[in-house]
């Protein structure tokens, strides 16, 4: 860089100025402050490295450029690079389909997860390494097969639909399930850590996402259920095309080209079948080594017998309470019982004492009738015809007589026994009756006179 210099020289003072006279301030400076600086950030750091190194600008830039493209490489080959197999090399290019494309490319540790960024930076890595130009400049006398794995390895798993079909097949990607002896002998935890990730695996294949957890012996019974809910009904997308013996493109054997695809059909049936049949294991293997599951029906065994005993017991008070209910209808029943026998008994005996009463008062009656000598001359016996009409007037008196008004008249006509005492009482009487229109005119004539 070319500094440029332009003189610029003060202007001079007016004639006749001078300090002394023709000074003044204006203001005061301030006392000085001691301060630490230190060189810190990126600036001084790279001054630092050239002055160490004794580098230029250019110099440093390009070894920083270098370094960090080497960086870029290092941790390219820690994500997307792994050992390769010799017997791997060997393969035969025409046995694609028989060929971990995920290995090829190094990528056996992401396998489905891998992303189409990482299968791209895998599959430039590998080209750079086994391009068949780089291998003949090194003097190499290999053939390419490696190579052509490389790339139908890339071509599959670029194609959505193709490495769809690679990974429904990929037993790779698969987790063994744990035994029931290596789940008891790994303690309370090793449940949730082997059957784990044999479910994260298994997910893949799930049309509906996120798939639930396993969970951990803390999950409450809602979140349990609906996992085994969840893998009970699994709706897999898995699919084995990718086994699919090749149907021929000879468009003169039609026949035997639909022969190959029924019977691809039919193969592809038979292993959707097998699979559902083997997760359904898998899930029950799972379910049954399960300590919440049993823990859950612990608590609803519990729960049901609780129920039960409040039940049993809550019959049991009801049938006490029904019990003494009834006993207790059954006593006041008896009590009613007794009340109304005893009211009949007493009713009874009233009626008979009115019945005696009534027997009574018509005996006296009737003898007043013949001490008064049946209202003849007392020196002569009365006659039958007359005792008989004078009794039947008084049998028809007492008949329209109350019960109370014949103890009121045999009270009254008690110790008479002269016709001028007595006469007088069954007049009296008889004459209310007829005034009643109990009686008639006459109906009593013989024994009123």
């Amino acid at each position: 860089m070319t500094a440029i210099q332009v003189p610029l020289p003060l202007p001079a003072l007016p004639e006749g100025w001078a300090g002394e006279k023709d000074f003044k301030a204006i203001g005061t400076l301030s006392p000085a402050i001691q301060r630490n600086l230190e060189p810190v950030g990126p600036h001084f750091l790279a001054h630092a490295r050239r002055k160490r190194h004794h580098r230029t600008f250019s110099e440093d830039e390009r070894i920083q450029a270098q370094e960090n493209v080497k960086k870029v490489e290092d941790e390219d080959a820690g994500e997307i690079s792994e050992p390769e197999d010799p017997l791997m090399l060997q393969r035969d290019a025409k046995d694609w389909k028989g060929q971990d494309h995920y290995a090829v490319l190094g990528l056996s540790k992401h396998r489905f997860r891998a992303t189409p960024e990482q299968i791209k930076r895998a599959h430039r890595k590998k080209v750079l390494r086994h391009h068949p130009d780089k291998k003949a400049a090194a003097g190499s006398t290999e053939d390419d097969s490696f190579f052509k794995c490389i790339q139908k390895a890339t071509e599959v798993l670029l194609d959505p639909v193709r490495r769809r079909q690679f990974d429904s097949v990929d037993e790779a990607a698969d987790v063994e399930p744990p035994s029931k002896k290596q789940v008891q002998k790994g303690g309370s935890s090793a449940f949730y850590k082997l059957w784990g990730p044999v479910f994260v695996a298994e997910s893949r294949f799930s049309k509906t996402q996120p798939v639930p957890q396993l969970g951990d012996k803390k999950s409450d019974k809602a979140s349990v259920e609906a996992f085994y809910n969840f893998w009970y009904n699994f709706d897999s997308w898995r699919s084995f095309e990718y086994q699919d013996e090749d149907v021929p493109d000879d468009n003169e054997n039609r026949d035997q080209k639909r022969h190959v695809e029924r019977k691809n059909a039919a193969a592809r049936k038979k292993k959707k079948t097998e699979d559902t049949a083997r997760l359904r294991r898998l899930v029950d293997d799972a379910l049954a080594q399960d300590e919440r599951i049993k823990l859950f029906r612990q608590q609803d065994r519990a729960g049901r017998d609780r129920k039960r005993l409040e039940r049993e017991a809550e019959a049991k008070r009801a049938a006490e309470d029904a019990a003494a209910a009834k006993e207790e209808q059954a006593r006041l029943q008896r009590e009613i019982d007794e009340a109304a026998k005893l009211e009949r008994q007493e009713g009874k005996k009233a009626k008979e004492a009115a019945k005696a009463a009534v027997k009574k008062n018509k005996r006296v009656l009737k003898g007043a009738l013949k001490d008064a000598n049946y209202f003849v001359d007392a020196t002569t016996d009365a006659s039958p015809a007359v005792i008989d009409r004078l009794l039947g007037d008084l049998e028809l008196l007492i008949s329209k007589l109350s019960n109370d008004e014949l103890a009121a008249l045999a009270k009254a006509i008690n110790g008479k026994k002269t016709t001028a005492d007595v006469r007088p009482v069954y007049v009296e009487y008889a004459g209310k009756l007829t005034a009643d229109g109990r009686l008639k005119e006459g109906d009593v004539a013989g024994l009123v006179g």
